[in-house]
């Protein structure tokens, strides 16, 4: 690519981004960490999940959200805890209403031990939120086949994982991640889930994935702030690596040097 780092954004659904990080909002050990590590990592989005925001008495924690709405950073909402097609539909419509936005991320969780995505149900419940005039962001694997399904069920943006959900292993399935990657050029990839240190997501961003979601990776860290800032500079160091255009992988040495004309190079070592 030619592209001027400069003028390099991440475009989707028609809206630009400056920045390709999206930040997830449980779990910090406070209102203020959150909102410092907001300030850190400078995301382009932050993610929602307004099922675990709402007490028992169904009403929403102001606090929590007051301090995400100082930050000058447009919300994501998700549908984290669902089960079924039905749910994600009630959800995302709530929230909706909730956040005055289209823009939802589907997670429709198939099982509760991986909290891996239930890729049949996650093709229909895409379907219909597209048809209520969703812009669907979907959490799925690295299948190449439901990509597509999903593509074709009007997603414009695909979120495969790492690994699963919270456990910090990083990519543990390289082939599948690139091959969606080579097979899906033109589609925003963003990588969700599973991601552990900043090495992991500058992995990713040099294979030429458009950007990052993290939650664990940083409200776990030990200094949530430092390692919010320290994912920022990996998503932009492997970004501008990508563009400049990584060297081929070569089977064998080969010198960064000449060696025409230089002497001794084939003289025997005198013992």
């Amino acid at each position: 690519m030619n592209s001027s780092t400069s003028t390099d954004t991440l475009t989707i659904y028609g809206q630009t981004f400056s920045s390709r990080i999206f930040l997830g909002t449980a779990r910090y050990p406070s209102l203020q960490i959150l909102s410092h590590s907001i300030e850190a990592a400078q995301p382009a989005l932050l993610t929602v999940a307004l099922r675990r925001q709402i007490n028992q008495a169904g009403a929403a924690d102001t606090g929590f959200f007051t301090t995400l709405k100082n930050h000058v950073v447009s919300f994501l909402p998700n549908t984290a805890g669902c089960h079924t097609v039905q749910e994600v539909l009630a959800t995302a419509q709530m929230a909706r209403e909730v956040f005055g936005t289209d823009w939802i991320k589907l997670e429709l969780i198939g099982d509760d031990y991986t909290l891996q995505p239930d890729v049949i149900g996650l093709v229909e419940a895409a379907a219909q939120l597209t048809r209520l005039g969703f812009k669907v962001l979907p959490y799925c694997t690295e299948d190449l086949v439901v990509g597509q399904r999903l593509l074709d069920a009007g997603c414009e943006v695909l979120m495969p994982w790492g690994a699963p959900i919270g456990t910090g292993k990083g990519i543990v399935n390289p082939y599948g991640l690139r091959l969606l990657r080579e097979r899906l050029p033109d589609v925003p990839l963003i990588v969700d889930a599973g991601l552990g240190v900043p090495s992991h997501a500058c992995q990713v961003m040099e294979w030429g994935f458009d950007g990052v979601l993290l939650n664990t990776a940083v409200s776990q860290a030990t200094y949530p702030v430092q390692m919010a800032r320290a994912f920022a500079e990996a998503v932009r160091a492997g970004r501008v690596a990508y563009l400049a255009g990584p060297m081929p992988v070569q089977e064998s040495a080969q010198a960064s040097t000449p060696v025409v004309g230089m002497p001794f190079w084939h003289q025997t070592p005198t013992p």
